[in-house]
């Protein structure tokens, strides 16, 4: 916990050999009850701090082969681990690398907390290059200046980094590649970063598969995506994680088998494969909005808002409603403050791509939008945000 990035690489690097010990990343900034909640779930034999390593004590040990446990609970309610082994860290950092052309020797850029899958891929992408990552903390400046530094660099983005890199001016050419993950990205921006000369990839993944493993809806090798009778996102492949640290219920219930007996993991998240085997994400199952009566899947309605000139960012919630059970609310970052766009042009942009029911009812203007430390919109953070008046009209 708050390593230095260079000692980080290093116990990284051991614990992928099986010369030192699986990690449990943590980030520094985590306030101290809920430190204690992690702690208290994980069970880690020692906890390792710029000061030294201090032995814990009830720690539970991890299964040969395991290299990481990330904990993928948000800011609320007790963490999960993801449980990685060294072999599944190891393909996706190699798929990947080969996916976007990387070649040994390239350099990368690490923008992204390393507490997070999404770091540390970036970490590992250079290790299995031969190098170590450039920790580069997140400013559009001093990005743009790190990117010209180096040839062709590569570098991990979500959406919120690539406008703000945008909006700098910077030349995105200069950039190996850009994987683009942790949130939905919309249209209008990645037509705007390709223009500016970006290789932009844009990946879904998550913990459980060593982070983005489906880029631009392809599966890396290795890897397949499906879905199931109610549209659940499925995948299986090498880099899945082994289960859940501690907890035997939680592992049962998302990995499963097939007939075959193909191990698969049960996304929390809800998708469609086209005529060719592409995946599109529509949205969380969590995120799925019950107003009167009907289902709303709130990516979905997100996207379609985001696609308009006057959003600069969206994200879509639901918030309680005594009539309808609850509302779609739409938030949103205008692309220009003096212009915002209304809540009646979000409804119609809705209602010619998605059923009449899915127009938000609610408008709030942000001047930005929260996120977590992952980058990923803070949902839970914009549901519980004091509402706007709600429209009228049904």
């Amino acid at each position: 916990m708050g390593l230095a990035p260079g000692q980080l690489t290093e116990l990284l690097s051991a614990a992928l050999d099986g010369s030192g010990p699986a990690l449990l990343p943590l980030d520094a900034s985590l306030p101290e009850p809920r430190l204690r909640t992690l702690l208290e779930a994980m069970r880690p034999s020692s906890l390792r701090t710029p000061d030294g390593v201090r032995e814990l004590p009830g720690g539970e040990p991890v299964a040969g082969g395991t290299a990481l446990t990330i904990a993928t609970s948000g800011s609320t309610g007790t963490p999960k681990g993801a449980v990685l082994p060294a072999s599944a860290l190891l393909h996706s950092a190699r798929a990947s690398s080969a996916r976007v052309g990387a070649r040994p020797g390239d350099t990368w850029l690490c923008t992204l907390p390393t507490a997070h899958i999404s770091g540390l891929q970036v970490v590992l992408r250079a290790l299995v290059g031969g190098t170590e990552a450039v920790h580069v903390p997140f400013d559009p400046a001093a990005l743009a200046e790190a990117a010209a530094g180096y040839r062709r660099p590569h570098v991990s983005l979500v959406p919120t980094q690539l406008r703000r890199l945008l909006a700098h001016g910077a030349d995105l050419s200069l950039f190996g590649s850009i994987l683009l993950g942790g949130a939905a990205a919309e249209a209008p921006l990645l037509e705007a970063a390709r223009a500016a000369g970006g290789r932009v990839a844009t990946t879904y993944g998550m913990s459980e598969t060593c982070g983005g493993c489906v880029y631009d809806g392809v599966p890396l090798d290795g890897v397949r995506a499906e879905t199931d009778g109610t549209g659940r996102v499925l995948l299986s492949g090498p880099v899945l994680f082994s289960g859940y640290r501690l907890a035997p219920g939680a592992t049962a219930e998302h990995l499963v088998a097939d007939a075959g007996g193909r191990i698969r993991f049960r996304t929390g998240d809800l998708g469609e494969l086209d005529a060719g085997g592409r995946l599109r994400i529509r949205g969380r199952i969590d995120d799925v909005i019950n107003t009167g009566g009907h289902k709303v899947v709130a990516g979905e309605v997100a996207g379609v808002l985001a696609d308009l000139p006057g959003v600069a960012e969206a994200a879509v919630v639901g918030r309680p409603d005594p009539e309808w059970g609850e509302r779609v609310a739409a938030v949103v970052v205008p692309a220009d403050p003096d212009r915002p766009p209304a809540l009646e042009e979000l409804r119609a942009a809705v209602r010619a791509r998605l059923p009449r029911y899915a127009a938000p009812r609610e408008l709030e203007l942000r001047p930005r939008l929260p996120l977590l430390a992952s980058g990923k919109p803070d949902l839970a953070a914009l549901r519980a945000a004091a509402p706007a008046e709600p429209a009228a009209e049904g």
